[in-house]
Order: C-alpha cells, then structure tokens, then sequence
C-alpha cells in the first residue's frame, strides 16, 4: 500500500490556492466552450503534449491553434466535462470529445459524422497562468469512429 503525507494547504492572504487555481481554470474553460479568447489563460511559453504519441506542441500562439483546430475546424466540439479535480497549481479533467467531424483530420475529409471519445488532461498552473497541458485520448478511437460506415 502507498502511504501518502498530507501537505498542508498553501494559503495567499488567507485564501487557499487552490480556490484561485480554481477560478483561474473554471475561467479558462468557460472561454474554451464559449469561444472568447481561452489563450489568454496560458504562458507565453505553454506547452501540450498528446500523451498517446509524445507529440509537444510549444508557445500559446500553437497551442492556441490545435486546441481552436480540434473544437472548431477539423470538428465543431461541445466536450461534456464529466470531472475538474483542483489543487495548489494543479488540476485534472475528465471529459468527454463529443463533436461534428466537419474539416480534414487525420487525412480524412469531413464525413459529417458525431463522434464521442473520452479524455483527460492535466494542468499545471503557475502565477495565473497554464504552464503546460497533457492530453490523454485515444486518438485510434477517435480516427476509427471517422472511418466507421
């Protein structure tokens, strides 16, 4: 069994870290599935690594670009988030893919297809600011679904 010590909470001016990498990720989000300007929540030098495939993406400007080409070119996406876990400058999600395939992916044209893949990504928050994301999704799942029929 895997023991654990409790850390205490950091706290900033008697509020709990937590509670701000919280806001700041619930903020983020918000802007993500409304389509206002989620980048903003990001470093300058962010990274996203898709985890099934060691592929690191750098710098907000292209890590702004392949979240806003999932959701929005290559699929028109309505991710349904089923979990947030938060702590001191972390932050796990647990959500659902659910989109249109209506762009190129993978080098598939549309199909107009629905898809539904599960995913999760986790955060690391600093100073206000998403440092880097890792998405794990199974990305044969997803190709396979636009292939189907």
């Amino acid at each position: 069994m895997m023991q654990t010590k409790d850390a205490p909470a950091t706290t900033e001016r008697g509020r709990r870290k937590s509670d701000r990498t919280r806001a700041m990720l619930s903020a983020y989000l918000e802007d993500l599935l409304s389509g206002d300007d989620f980048g903003r929540h990001m470093a300058e030098d962010v990274t996203f690594t898709t985890m099934e495939t060691g592929d690191v993406t750098h710098g907000r400007d292209d890590v702004v670009g392949l979240i806003t080409f999932m959701h929005h070119q290559a699929f028109d996406a309505s991710p349904v988030v089923r979990t947030l876990i938060v702590d001191d400058g972390q932050a796990a999600l647990e959500a659902d893919f659910v989109a249109t395939h209506t762009g190129e992916f993978a080098g598939i044209g549309p199909t107009g297809r629905q898809v539904s893949v599960p995913y999760a990504i986790t955060y690391d928050i600093e100073d206000d600011s998403i440092t880097a994301l890792r998405m794990y999704m199974a990305m044969t799942s997803l190709v396979g679904q636009l292939q189907e029929g």
